[in-house]
């Protein structure tokens, strides 16, 4: 086959003009579906004749800005929601449409007697158009009044901030972790009870919406992605009840106590994990995802993870559920005679379907599902998911299509106590390597299953190569590059020597299949070998975040021969891109090349000469290379190689060990590379060397670089010990045509993976991205089933049912904003883009987020977050480009995205791609500030003012109105507005919008400020306060000229706001014998600057301060400074632009604990006071695990205590709505934490130390919460114990008696 007669998009690189003429389209959307989508396929088919005979494309062109503007404003709720608010502005638009309408009307008029016929067709477009304005018109006028009836029946049965209409809460529920979407919810519903949930479905059904059912959102297969634009999804997140592990369980029909976990739907897969692993059990269901899915959703899905190996799916592993029906009603499910293992080695199963009514008080009907044991998978694919009708029995595998899962009940096992894990390299051939995953089991199959001796594998996961490179694996083997498949697994047993022999053995198995093999014991090196496999979607960012995600289930002898499959697909696929390449680098030089003239007078044609010829003959010889081995995979190898030197085709040594080698097998272990670089950028480089022709090099890496972009390719990774290989399609969601090819290979992929006799999902379900898969005989069952309990489609209304895939299916494109945007090229926004486009929209983030906290209505994760700004971003550019200007109320709606994240970049250590969202954040606030739309607040200008003033004078007035009245105006506040703030800490009420005045005066004084503050800094207490002088302290009696010299820098809430901290850190340095050298005057960081988004003045502050600093050091250039001393973790992190190794040479920065601990100061024999130790989001303690650094400083074991206090800076002065949301957690784990120490037979009072002064603040606000709670610093708590009672006054006293040197500076 010749390149001309292979069709797009194989091997052309054809223009796309035509694909994306409708304005304002930033989706993988083409023309074709958007006017399928807004007028119909019949005219669809019309206007692209209409384009054939184009005369001017005035017409066309108005008609496109017409659907641009509706598919601009139907697909960005912000728009949407803007209009219906403004009267104004969506009169102007639909205004603006019609008088396009009528411009068009206009010119059909003038030429309807010359083109009679086209005319008819132009009529009937118009026609369409009109009724597309006519309905987008109505859609606003329905949608109010649809909002305010759903919210007034609603209502009554939940709060009505658990009732959202904004474009936040749809646009986080418009998709999952595939990022398809089709139409925006209606509403989205966040009932806090199970027994809301109910009530709320009957009201959706009365209203008429369909309900989607949704947990954490982490779906792969768009299973939770709406099809109809009214629908309500019913989140379950805040469904977080789960009881104690009952150790002893009766299970009905077993003769055996077993124990089991209660949890309801929302609760975050890890934390059940958690829960019964802190009871010594194991929590069988482990999805990659949980971190983030909810066991809800698990249900649904009937979820597997890495254990599924040992024990099965969630089906295997559940004893009962309940859900909420079509009909409203209640159907609590119950397994009846559990085997307490996989379902499928049962003969018979047995369940009690109970139904209850609404209320849940009258049982209405009662009956036992008996079903076979192999009904519910197909041989021995452990995780078979594809029938979703299974035997009729309710909830389980169904998708959210059969009713709303509201909790279940788990049996937990009981791992074996010795585990081993061996990380397995393999430098072969893959078709060699993939046969020991099958050696693996079969031999860990043979050993005793019973008794002592048993040993069992309990998890076996696959990486291949190009896994490898996405995830940034670190080979353990040594100098041989990186390995071209990894395998990862956990063999467990009772008797160490055993699993140590076993493990052994795996080792030498696979050595003989070249590979490296590792063995960790301890649980700390397990848990680095496990690290890479969680990062797997990292895949992604090999594009723009998007991939097309296939989950396939193959019999183990059958893997080599699926991953020989996967093999001969993407070398195909890197042909075709290769051979476009061709097509693109002929096209370019036939055309005008670009020369480097350094004299006017230069003659390009004689200049470049031949050198066109020679280059275009160079390009076809290696087309015709390339072309001819895409044609002729299938030869038989001894035939290819006759053709070898005709070719022109080098080949090295054979190393691949095909039965019946064929030239695929010589390109598969690369004894035959196609390359780029080598066969055609070399030569044509040689053709043109010289300086006048650099640029026509450079454009042809460019031309590669744009080719090489569109490739498409499929990498693996498994569960390799059930067989079940996730198949990933990274793709850019810009390329239609690359898109198109994705789609071809899939359904490749599929008919691969059932000619193997495997199928074609495993964990992650069928969803829209599968159904299309599925034949009409195994879907057969479902649909009988669907018509039987919701014919109405009540659930998942089209879902699974027939035109359910990907046809409708859009996902937004990065990288078709801001081309021709001014916004985008002229200011941040576009860096705030980019820094975003990457997002996988996995969900890790969630659990380390302080703005994730769904009980107190808290639901702004950074994935949430990054949708949400993604979609105002387009809003912004939609509006510049249409001249109509930007509403403020999207500035306002960026602004409340930025202002929900406490900036601790956690979400970065979880993240696949790196996203730090605090950095986001910051940007977006600078952003705001530099446009001038960022509110303006006064309690927090105030405090930004108060930290970055540096004269004496103004601190002191400053200190006195903000810290010493107003702290003490809060306290009184908090008394009389009591009742109210305790309302609030109960149950927060939604953050979307900043609260009104009344509301934010009781989330302000909710909780009290701290009291009994020092009456004066550190500094005024110690006569230091001057910027002319640096103070040196020093114990003369301990020192020397030669002593220990450090700088300390005590920043902001150290010195000026709690100056107990900076004296306590003075009083240690001066205790253990080191001159402590302070910078001269009231000094700030910069880091609250930068995190209020004022960039500028934080650079200016950092700059000025490295230039005081260089002063300091040249002036004391004696003492020889290796030390530079925080007491801040906000501190730590902005210095590290300071760049203190050019000031003080040689030296480091560190926290005062840390080098407190270095010296050898720790408490001995605390008794009496009961400890926990929070860590801040800024933590300090970056020289080991703080715990390990907190524990030595105390001399004992300290709990930790995990959530953020909520202060974070003045966040809890801005945003106090935010701040009582984000502390009603804390308040949670703060309960928690004392219970626990209560429940140890603590009885002492509880004290919470930290070591981040703004958490002192936000710790302190819990007095009186939880039990008598004190707060205090880690180094005052030291100096307390170590220098007694009276330590400040002294250490004030010592030092001011001859202790402090002032040096001019």
């Amino acid at each position: 086959m010749s390149v001309n007669s292979i069709p797009s998009p194989k091997f052309s690189n054809a223009s796309a003009t035509r694909l994306r003429e409708i304005p304002y389209n930033y989706t993988s959307f083409s023309d074709r579906e958007i006017v399928i989508r807004l007028l119909g396929e019949p005219n669809w088919h019309i206007l692209n004749e209409l384009r054939d005979e184009r005369v001017t494309g005035r017409s066309a062109q108005m008609l496109f800005e017409v659907l641009g503007d509706i598919w601009a404003v139907q697909r960005n709720p912000y728009l949407e929601d803007d209009l219906l608010d403004n009267r104004k502005r969506r009169k102007s638009l639909l205004d603006a449409l019609r008088h396009r309408l009528q411009q068009m009307e206009k010119r059909h008029a003038e030429y309807a007697t010359e083109h009679p016929k086209r005319a008819k067709r132009v009529s009937q477009l118009i026609a369409a158009a009109h009724q597309a304005v006519d309905n987008f018109e109505a859609h606003f006028k329905s949608s109010v009044k649809m909002r305010r009836k759903a919210e007034a029946l609603l209502s009554k049965h939940t709060r009505k901030d658990n009732i959202c209409f904004d474009g936040f809460a749809r646009v986080s529920h418009v998709t999952d972790a595939t990022d398809w979407r089709v139409e925006y919810p209606f509403v989205v519903l966040y009932p806090r009870t199970e027994q809301e949930v109910a009530l709320l479905v009957k009201d959706c059904i009365n209203l008429g919406l369909t309900i989607i059912p949704r947990g954490g959102g982490t779906g792969y297969t768009g299973g939770a992605v709406p099809l109809t634009p009214y629908s309500a999804v019913i989140n379950t997140e805040k469904l977080l009840d789960m009881a104690p592990v009952n150790h002893a369980a009766n299970l009905p029909g077993v003769n055996q106590s077993y124990a089991t976990l209660h949890t309801g739907a929302g609760v975050v897969t890890r934390r059940a994990m958690e829960s019964a692993e802190s009871a010594g059990l194991v929590f069988a269901c482990d999805p990659t995802s949980a971190d983030a899915s909810c066991v809800g959703g698990n249900i649904a899905m009937n979820a597997g993870g890495k254990k599924a190996v040992l024990w099965g799916t969630a089906l295997d592993n559940l004893l009962s559920w309940r859900m909420v029906t079509p009909d409203g009603n209640w159907l609590e499910v119950e397994r009846l005679k559990h085997n307490l293992g996989k379902i499928h080695d049962q003969k018979q199963v047995e369940f009690s379907l109970k139904r209850f009514d609404t209320d849940n008080k009258n049982l209405l009907s009662e009956e036992i599902l008996t079903l076979p044991g192999s009904l519910f998978r197909k041989g021995d694919l452990g995780k078979d998911v594809t029938d979703k009708f299974l035997g009729g029995l309710p909830g389980i595998q169904k998708e959210g299509c059969d009713g709303i899962i509201t909790s279940g009940t788990w049996i937990l096992h009981k791992m074996p106590p010795q585990t081993r894990t061996f990380c397995l390299e393999f430098f072969g051939q893959v078709r060699e390597a993939v046969p020991a995953i099958v050696e693996i089991r079969d031999y860990l199959a043979s050993l005793p299953k019973t008794g002592e001796m048993r040993v069992m594998l309990a998890g076996l996961e696959h990486l291949d190569e190009r896994y490898v490179k996405a995830v940034g694996y670190a080979s353990k083997a040594k100098h041989q590059g990186l390995p071209k498949m990894v395998l990862i697994g956990d063999v467990v047993g009772d008797n160490e020597k055993q699993v140590a022999l076993a493990v052994s053995e795996v080792v030498r198995i696979c050595n003989a299949r070249g590979a490296e093999g590792f063995i960790a014991v301890s649980p700390e090196a397990r848990k680095t070998f496990w690290l890479d496999r969680a990062r797997t979607a990292a895949i992604a960012k090999h594009t723009n975040a998007f991939k097309i995600n296939e989950d396939v289930v193959i019999p183990l002898p059958r893997m080599g021969d699926y991953c020989d499959g996967i093999e001969r697909i993407n070398i195909e696929l890197s042909l075709r891109n290769k051979l476009r390449l061709c097509a693109a680098v002929t096209q370019f030089l036939q055309g005008e090349l670009p020369l480097r003239n350094y004299e006017d007078s230069t003659n390009k044609v004689e200049l470049i000469g031949d050198r066109r010829e020679l280059a275009l003959q160079e390009v076809e010889q290696v087309r015709t290379r390339w072309q001819w081995i895409y044609d002729h995979l299938d030869l038989p190898l001894a035939e290819a190689e006759a053709k070898f030197a005709e070719y022109n085709i080098n080949a090295g040594e054979l190393s691949n060990r095909a039965a019946n080698p064929i030239l695929f097998h010589r390109l598969q272990d690369h004894s035959v590379r196609i390359s780029w670089k080598q066969e055609l950028l070399a030569p044509l480089k040689e053709i043109f060397s010289g300086d006048n022709f650099l640029l026509i090099t450079e454009r042809l890496e460019l031309t590669h670089k744009d080719i090489l972009r569109s490739r498409v390719f499929a990498a693996l990774h498994m569960h390799a010990g059930d067989g079940n290989v996730h198949t990933n399609l990274p793709v850019n969601s810009d390329n239609y045509a690359m898109l198109q090819e994705a789609n071809e290979a899939v359904a490749r992929i599929m008919d691969l993976a059932r000619s193997l006799d495997g199928v074609i999902s495993g964990e992650h379900g069928i969803g829209i991205t599968k159904y299309e898969f599925l034949n009409p005989e195994e879907l057969a069952d479902f649909h009988s089933y669907k018509q039987r309990v919701d014919p109405e489609g009540r659930f998942n209304k089209g879902k699974l049912m027939p035109g359910a895939d990907l046809r409708a299916a859009y996902t937004t494109s990065f990288s078709l904003m801001g081309y021709e945007s001014l916004i985008m090229q002229q200011s941040e926004i576009g860096e705030i883009s980019d820094s975003i486009k990457d997002c996988l929209r996995c969900g890790k983030c969630k659990p380390v987020c302080a703005t994730h906290v769904p009980r107190a209505n808290l639901l702004y994760s950074p994935r949430n977050k990054i949708l949400a700004t993604s979609l105002l971003i387009e809003a912004f550019l939609y509006e510049e480009q249409t001249r109509r200007g930007i509403s403020i109320t999207h500035w306002n709606e960026f602004e409340d995205v930025s202002d929900h994240c406490t900036v601790c970049h956690r979400c970065e250590s979880p993240c696949p791609v790196d996203i730090d969202f605090g950095d986001v954040s910051m940007n977006m606030r600078n952003l705001l500030r530099k446009m001038g739309k960022q509110s303006f607040n006064p309690v927090k200008t105030l405090a930004i003012a108060f930290l970055s003033t540096d004269r004496p004078s103004s601190v002191k007035i400053m200190r006195k109105l903000l810290i010493e009245w107003s702290y003490k105006a809060q306290r009184i506040g908090n008394f009389f507005i009591r009742p109210w703030g305790k309302a609030q800490l109960k149950q927060p009420p939604s953050s979307t919008g900043k609260p009104n005045m009344k509301e934010f005066v009781v989330h302000f004084t909710n909780r009290k400020m701290p009291g009994k503050l020092p009456n004066k800094t550190a500094r005024a207490l110690l006569g230091i306060e001057s910027n002319e002088i640096v103070p040196i302290i020093r114990d003369i009696k301990k020192t020397s000229t030669d002593s220990e010299a450090v700088f300390y820098f005590p920043g902001c809430g150290s010195e000026r706001l709690f100056s107990q901290v900076g004296l306590a850190t003075q009083a240690m340095l001066y205790n253990v014998g080191v001159q402590t050298v302070l910078p001269p005057g009231y000094l700030c960081c910069g880091f609250p600057q930068r995190a209020a988004g004022e960039f500028d003045k934080a650079q200016q502050i950092t700059t000025d301060n490295r230039v005081l600093f260089h002063r300091v050091a040249n002036t004391l250039n004696y003492l020889d400074i290796k030390t530079v001393l925080v007491s801040c973790g906000t501190c730590l992190d902005q210095l590290e632009d300071y760049e203190f190794e050019k000031i003080f040479p040689g030296c480091r920065v560190i926290d005062i604990h840390e080098y407190l601990l270095e010296k050898g100061v720790k408490l001995e024999g605390i008794s009496g006071t009961q400890y926990l130790y929070h860590d801040p989001c800024h933590t300090p303690l970056k020289q080991q695990d703080p715990m390990k650094t907190v524990n030595g400083l105390m001399g004992a074991a300290i709990n930790k205590s995990e959530r953020c206090c909520g202060e974070s800076g003045t966040l809890a002065v801005g945003r106090p709505d935010i701040s009582t949301q984000v502390r009603f957690s804390k308040s949670e784990q703060l309960h928690k934490d004392t219970e626990k120490l209560r429940a140890e037979g603590n009885e002492g009072k509880v004290k919470i130390l930290t070591t981040c002064p703004s958490c002192v603040q936000g710790l302190d606000r819990f007095k009186g919460d939880v039990d008598d709670l004190e707060t205090d610093y880690i180094v005052v708590e030291i100096a307390q114990k170590v220098l007694g009672e009276n330590w400040m006054k002294d250490y004030i006293k010592e030092a001011g008696n001859g202790g402090i040197e002032r040096v001019l500076v």
